[in-house]
């Protein structure tokens, strides 16, 4: 039986939008068809939604998106205030950001491994790329000490997510400098992570609760919907970057629906562009289209679009279009963040 040094060799690389100007590229799918041309609209919107000085730009994340190579381009976002808050997977933020934060690397794999071979030597698959199990456990276990920190009682995933920024930022700062839960952290990019106990995370309780059966840190999902809607009644309008669909997405636009049963004057997402491989027809969340959530009241349809396409592809033209357009450098931050340590927003 091979070692697991023999699998572990290749790290993966996360693409650096910064160097690849792909305006022109971006720029001729225009006067192409099908995808290419839906890229091109898409890079638009988000062109359009970074001059829109009245606009909050959400991000939700979902897929295997950072162990791909895509962590940098969310890094770089918040980094230069191309996105407001973030909604995602608990696996994005924990077991891969978070993970590689603590100094670990997902590693360049095949689909054609023996996959009870891996299970020998505690590989992790995630279908070409491969992840160690071992580490993965100090993830989890670091995730417990934090709970174990920190007093019990209900919180936000937004909450908890920046005492992880804060847990990186007290011991000597992240092992590597494109961490995203740590980048918003510095920025106050707040992160919803709704379905928070999916992950590494969900270990953290397990070990801290039984640890603590009679008074612990537990997860109040209701106040993370609620705390995304004060989000929207902030900042009034608000365009959506969707890549991939589930929990995410539906939590994102569900918030618009939220302020209407509190009676809020809060319109529909003024601009909305979703990256997906998902096949509409089966009436499936990940592939539902924006015309549909606008049947819901939640998507306006002047500024919409999908994108039929995996996300390592067009992720990294979309956002490396709108970064060289260059709207960025004329943005304010909004540091939504600031919301629930300052004022409290009216509902």
């Amino acid at each position: 039986m091979s070692s697991k040094k023999d699998y572990l060799k290749g790290t993966i690389e996360h693409i650096d939008i910064k160097k690849h100007n792909v305006v022109e590229l971006v720029d001729a799918m225009q006067r192409m068809a099908f995808s290419a041309r839906d890229l091109n609209r898409a890079a638009n919107i988000y062109d359009r939604m970074l001059r829109d000085k009245d606009c909050g730009i959400i991000l939700t994340l979902a897929g295997s998106l950072f162990s791909a190579g895509l962590k940098k381009i969310v890094y770089d976002l918040i980094m230069n205030n191309m996105v407001d808050a973030v909604v995602s997977t608990g696996a994005l933020m924990v077991d891969q950001d978070f993970f590689e934060a603590l100094g670990y690397r997902h590693y360049i794999g095949t689909p054609f491994s023996d996959d009870n071979e891996l299970r020998e030597l505690h590989i992790d698959r995630i279908y070409d790329t491969y992840i160690d199990e071992d580490e993965l456990r100090v993830c989890d276990e670091t995730t417990g000490k934090i709970f174990d920190s920190l007093e019990p009682k209900p919180y936000s995933s937004r909450e908890l997510l920046w005492e992880f920024g804060k847990y990186l930022d007290e011991n000597g700062g992240p092992k590597v400098e494109d961490s995203v839960i740590y980048a918003a952290y510095k920025k106050n990019v707040p992160i919803f992570v709704p379905a928070f106990s999916d992950c590494s995370a969900g270990f953290g309780f397990i070990m801290h609760q039984t640890k603590n059966p009679d008074s612990h840190v537990s997860i109040d999902s209701a106040k993370d919907f609620l705390e995304l809607t004060k989000i929207k009644l902030h900042s009034n309008e608000t365009g959506i970057f969707m890549v991939g669909g589930g929990v995410p997405k539906n939590f994102t636009q569900d918030i618009v629906v939220a302020a209407d049963i509190l009676k809020e004057d809060a319109p529909m997402h003024k601009y909305a562009i979703q990256i997906t491989v998902a096949d509409v027809r089966d009436g499936a969340l990940s592939s539902s289209t924006l015309k549909e959530a606008s049947s819901w009241g939640k998507v306006e349809t002047t500024f919409e679009q999908m994108v039929y396409s995996e996300a390592t592809i067009a992720m990294p033209l979309i956002t490396g279009y709108a970064y060289h357009k260059a709207a960025w450098k004329e943005r304010k931050a909004r540091e939504f963040q600031k919301i629930f340590s300052t004022a409290k927003v009216a509902i």
